[in-house]
């Protein structure tokens, strides 16, 4: 993985902006391996997807992750710091290929990758059963080949189970207890949206800066661009004052 200077952080800010989010994670991926071919890295598993995204992150803003939430219960609002090795998850696989057997049912199948959640996002409410349509490899029932459509509700459920497992990072959950009520409760954290939702920010922010030097010294924002963050700060205080 190569890190991303600030001209290619712009670059692909304006080129996220009016794309949905999963080709945003795949941009971000294809600046990151710009030597990997995008078809293999569109094909990663979710939850290998966001490990690579969360290294991205460290490399471009740093380890450390500041977020707010807000009990459900007394409407208190909360601040967390945490690391993002803090909620790195380890494969819970080591094949391509899964494979679950129960009530005489017999399926193998992949975890979903970018391309699934890009096929299924036209879909109001895509759930495990319209997933496992495109992730299933093989179905038999006593035998004789099942399609996906004819597979009971348990072992869709029992499919889906077996994924969760398999690919922890894709669904990392945040345990948190409210300091005001103590109430206990998990809430979803998904390192795409937190990551744009920064790159958008710096964005907005990097371009204010190249605009107010660019007036002051009639520097490119080429050359802006390349100063250290450290250089341009130090600059933007001494227009400042």
């Amino acid at each position: 993985m190569r890190s991303l200077s600030a001209s290619d952080l712009l670059a692909l800010w304006e080129t996220g902006l009016g794309q949905p989010p999963l080709q945003r994670a795949l941009c971000l991926l294809r600046a990151a391996y710009p030597e990997t071919p995008p078809e293999t890295l569109a094909a990663l598993p979710i939850g290998q997807r966001d490990a690579h995204l969360l290294t991205l992150r460290a490399m471009t803003f740093g380890a450390r992750l500041l977020s707010l939430a807000r009990c459900p219960q007394c409407g208190e609002c909360l601040e967390l710091t945490f690391d993002v090795d803090d909620i790195r998850a380890e494969a819970g696989f080591d094949n391509e290929t899964l494979s679950l057997s129960m009530d005489n049912y017999a399926v193998t199948f992949r975890l979903p990758n970018s391309l699934d959640l890009t096929a299924l996002a036209d879909h109001r409410t895509p759930g495990p059963r319209e997933l496992l349509e495109r992730c299933l490899l093989t179905a038999t029932h006593a035998g004789a080949s099942c399609p996906a459509g004819e597979l009971p509700e348990t072992v869709v459920q029992a499919i889906a189970e077996k994924m969760s497992v398999a690919d922890p990072q894709a669904e990392i959950q945040l345990a948190l207890t409210c300091p005001a009520c103590q109430q206990e409760w998990q809430a979803a954290f998904d390192i795409l949206s937190y990551f744009w939702t920064e790159i958008h920010a710096w964005g907005q922010r990097i371009l204010r800066e190249v605009h107010l030097m660019a007036a002051m010294y009639g520097w490119s924002e080429e050359s802006i661009l390349a100063l250290t963050p450290l250089r341009r700060a130090m600059y933007l205080q001494m227009i400042a004052t």
